[in-house]
């Protein structure tokens, strides 16, 4: 081998382990996403990504993606802890046909946090459900989803679903839910689902406004307005379900409160104009005898809560 060549081979061994050496391209704990952005991007502030998909590869666990200016960021699936914001005062949009907006499928101890965020499922009016989105949220596992300022509306299924099958809890404050089957779906195949809404209103739904499907759910509203429900404004499935509401308005509505097996405790509530407050087949509507009630059916509260 002469001297060139040798030189060549040489240059070449230490290039490749040169190349070998330098770590993969470094995950940035905070990113952003814009309307005129480009997912080829490093998704930084002065260069961000197009999507939300697009920036959460980019993003460590336990980061941030925050939306610049308007636009519309697509579906995502989430698979570890991190904060999705759109940013207060412009419209940061996830619209989708036939499929969830954002589905939260993560770990045992992930916290995700979506906020300042507008979930549009093309429901239009409710005559083309066949081109509608499924869920605005789809929430299967986590530690916590916490849901934060924003409007979900359209969906042909409910605005939130959560099935999760281990310890979970939801956390729902200042966000509404329009023009869906049902507003905040609850179910678990394991372990409990514990949540809360707070500040939120629910309308416009043709089933169930909050409804606990199966499972052992511990879910409380407060401070909240459920109306328009074509069904049920609260409904609380088999035993092992509780709800509880306080200091909310539910009016309007087909049907107030049901029950087929679960408690559902009220206390402090209006309950006004509904075709009926209360449907009883099974179970515990518990009231603390202190609702502003216009009543509206046969049926009353079988049930007492002690005011302390």
């Amino acid at each position: 081998m002469n001297k060139t060549m040798l030189s060549l081979a040489l240059f070449s061994a230490l290039l490749f382990a040169a190349v070998s050496m330098c770590p993969a391209q470094a995950q940035a704990t905070r990113t952003w996403v814009s309307g005129v952005g480009d997912d080829a991007n490093p998704c930084s502030r002065t260069a961000p990504c197009k999507t939300w998909a697009g920036a959460i590869s980019k993003t460590t666990a336990g980061g941030e993606i925050d939306a610049l200016d308007p636009g519309g960021f697509g579906a995502l699936t989430i698979t570890k802890s991190i904060t999705l914001d759109g940013g207060g005062g412009q419209v940061a949009s996830v619209l989708v046909s036939g499929t969830n907006g954002i589905t939260v499928a993560a770990g045992a101890t992930d916290v995700v946090i979506l906020r300042n965020l507008r979930f549009d499922g093309l429901l239009g009016n409710g005559s083309s459900p066949g081109t509608a989105g499924l869920n605005g949220i789809s929430y299967t596992s986590g530690a916590v989803l916490s849901v934060e300022h924003c409007v979900i509306f359209g969906f042909e299924s409910a605005g939130i679903s959560a099935t999760t099958g281990a310890n979970a809890r939801l956390n729902i404050t200042d966000t509404n839910i329009t023009n869906a089957a049902a507003g905040i779906n609850l179910s678990s195949s394991g372990g409990t689902l514990v949540g809360e809404m707070d500040h939120s209103t629910i309308q416009k739904i043709s089933g169930a406004g909050v409804i606990g499907v199966s499972g052992s759910i511990v879910f409380t509203v407060t401070n909240s307005n459920i109306l328009n429900v074509a069904g049920t404004g609260v409904s609380a499935g088999p035993s092992g379900i509780v709800l509880s509401v306080d200091s909310s308005s539910v009016s309007s509505d087909n049907t107030g409160f049901a029950t087929t097996g679960g408690l559902i405790r009220i206390s402090r509530n209006v309950i006004f104009d509904n075709n009926q407050n209360y449907s009883i087949s099974g179970g515990t509507i518990a009231t603390a005898g202190n609702n502003m009630v216009a009543v509206n059916g046969a049926t009353i509260p079988n049930g007492t809560v002690t005011q302390q």
